[in-house]
């Protein structure tokens, strides 16, 4: 059953995916738009918009997040998957991150929202719409709340230095 939920969740979420990161308006994909959009309240949080729209369209299955980061600053229209580490640093340092871009997703990925396919099981599980929209709340706001803490607290300190 669990496997059953994953594909009505992920299907539709690899369809809208392509569909943003292929469709565009004015040279920009869907995707930078939806990004750009994001962008403000993700600096607060210590983040940008494609970290942010990433855990968004994550929601089916957490492990894309970081192909769709990837692919949102490659400006590829499919999802990437490197196994050079190397590169991959290379590639999000090229693009603005610094220790707190990556102390923030590190707590952001422990701190939000469970994926599709538990929150379809919290709900079959306790009947209750409730307790899902609970069980999606609480980690979200304590993620939230935790990396604007945290880019608070670096920005006090004027510890913003990439790391080598």
């Amino acid at each position: 059953m669990y496997y059953g939920r994953a594909i009505v969740s992920a299907a539709p979420a690899g369809l809208i995916i392509w569909i943003l990161a292929n469709i565009g308006i004015d040279g920009n994909s869907l995707l930078t738009i939806v990004a750009n959009f994001f962008d403000p309240f993700a600096k607060i949080m210590g983040l940008d918009g494609y970290i942010l729209t990433a855990f968004i369209l994550g929601m089916p299955a957490n492990e894309i997040v970081l192909p769709i980061i990837l692919m949102s600053y490659l400006k590829a229209n499919t999802l990437v998957d490197l196994d050079n580490t190397i590169v991959i640093g290379e590639i999000l340092k090229q693009n603005g991150w610094t220790l707190l871009t990556a102390i923030n997703v590190m707590i952001f990925t422990v701190f939000h929202f469970p994926c599709m396919t538990t929150l379809m099981t919290i709900k079959k599980e306790t009947g209750s719409l409730k307790w899902t929209i609970i069980s999606f709340l609480i980690p979200t706001i304590c993620g939230v709340v935790l990396c604007m803490l945290t880019t608070f607290v670096f920005e006090a300190l004027g510890t913003l230095q990439i790391v080598p």
